[in-house]
């Protein structure tokens, strides 16, 4: 069998998926060739499209090799059998890492310019790419998608190499494939017309594609709500962040990830939206460089993550309409102790804190510090954080709470475990961020 191209392959891979039709479903592409047959399935089956982004690492000077690959939310896979094989060096590996980083950051601004990113939470997620070679793509899109809380996820091309089933199996719920030849040597041989696909005919399918009409996806905002990308002055640097102002406001939260995250990460995103919803403005801020972030130096550097989380807080207050709002602070891993640290160097700025699988005792000399409500969540299955947590809530200066989310690991992977996280977080904040002189 060969595909005629990619609509061609679409169509009848469509045919093969008939029995997703109708499952709370969302085809997630992968940008560029994926989506052409992504598109097909999605009409196929009356379901909403959407990209999902990831960038292959190639080995240097055979880059049709992938040796790994990067997605959203700072998922990285990397083939170490590929890498020792290749004789790549780290610093080489980390020079293909950021090229790459920069051109996933960069589609992420295309493509969400013209399609906002579809909520994957509970529902099951169909990854579709126009063929795969040596499943890195495949595997890194299918974590992403696990990691934004989609239910069940589902992993389809019309060709992959039959020794590669397995591996996919691993990471994904199903797979489904029209061609498995043993014999495999590129992706373009099975179609006639297997021609690039451009940045502009993916936007073009993601604008023309059903909308989601799922009454979970954040609502566009009548009446003015905004989101821009943002550059925060901190000394010399500009922080990359994106800043969401809903039309009336009633409080402000800065979000601080942690190591191999970033302000695009779904699950720090999927927080933001709810609290969005909830009336919250929202901050999401890179507090590292990409070349900072491969120093652990950097990475648990808690004084200097702070010192950024505080210049950034300085910066937003000044911004038409911030002064006024009270303001609160999110951290994940060790973002929670920049928080935390923040909070006890600027007691009057930082009305309460969330932490969600935090290091809070990266901020051990501050705890006693801390006056402001602090909210901490915990994996029931994060074992070590969960006792880094219960240790120091007895050290907090302020009133404090442990919250626990059973059967949760550090990620908050698991099924409905973000929703959990979202649902506490908002209560907490509606609770505490409260405006001088509201009721």
């Amino acid at each position: 069998m060969v595909f005629v191209d990619r609509v061609d392959a679409g169509r009848r891979l469509a045919r093969r998926l008939a029995h997703l039709s109708g499952a709370h479903l969302v085809v997630l592409g992968l940008p560029r060739g994926g989506v052409p047959v992504a598109a097909q399935i999605a009409l196929a089956l009356h379901a909403p499209l959407d990209v999902i982004v990831v960038r292959k690492l190639g080995v240097p000077y055979q880059p049709e090799l992938g040796m790994g690959a990067i997605g959203e939310g700072g998922v990285r896979v990397i083939s170490e059998p590929v890498v020792r094989a290749a004789g790549v060096s780290r610093e080489q590996l980390v020079a293909v890492e950021r090229a790459e980083r920069a051109e996933l950051e960069r589609r992420l601004r295309v493509f969400r310019a013209v399609r906002r990113q579809v909520p994957l939470v509970g529902r099951v997620a169909l990854v579709v790419d126009d063929g795969i070679a040596t499943g890195s793509t495949a595997r890194a899109a299918c974590q992403v998608a696990r990691a934004s809380g989609a239910s069940r996820v589902v992993l389809a091309a019309p060709v992959a190499p039959a020794e590669e089933i397995s591996a996919l199996e691993e990471v994904a719920d199903e797979v489904v494939t029209l061609l498995t030849p043993t014999r495999f040597f590129a992706i373009g041989e099975f179609y006639d017309d297997f021609r690039q696909s451009s940045d502009e005919e993916v936007c073009h399918l993601l604008q023309t594609a059903q909308p989601d009409e799922d009454s979970s996806a954040p609502p566009v905002d009548p009446d003015g709500q905004r989101t821009d990308e943002v550059q925060v002055p901190v000394g010399e640097l500009l922080l990359p962040g994106l800043l969401t102002v809903p039309a009336r406001p009633r409080g402000l939260v800065i979000f601080a990830h942690g190591s191999g995250s970033s302000r695009h990460s779904p699950r720090n995103q999927q927080v933001a939206a709810g609290l969005v919803r909830a009336g919250f403005a929202t901050l999401l801020l890179d507090l590292l460089s990409t070349r900072e972030e491969a120093d652990p130096a950097h990475v648990f550097d808690i004084v200097l993550l702070g010192g950024r989380l505080a210049e950034a807080l300085r910066w937003v207050r000044g911004l038409p309409g911030m002064a006024a709002l009270p303001v609160g602070l999110f951290g994940a891993s060790t973002g929670a102790g920049a928080a935390l640290w923040v909070a006890a160097e600027l007691p009057d700025a930082v009305a309460a804190l969330v932490s969600r699988g935090g290091r809070p005792d990266l901020a051990g000399p501050w705890l006693a510090e801390v006056r402001a409500p602090t909210l901490l969540v915990v994996g029931g299955r994060d074992e070590v954080v969960l006792r880094l947590n219960r240790e120091a809530a007895q050290r907090l200066g302020g009133p404090s709470r442990l919250e626990v989310v059973p059967g949760a690991t550090h990620l908050f992977e698991e099924p409905g475990a973000l929703v959990a996280v979202t649902q506490l977080a908002r209560d907490w904040f509606a609770e505490h961020l409260v405006a001088p002189g509201a009721a």
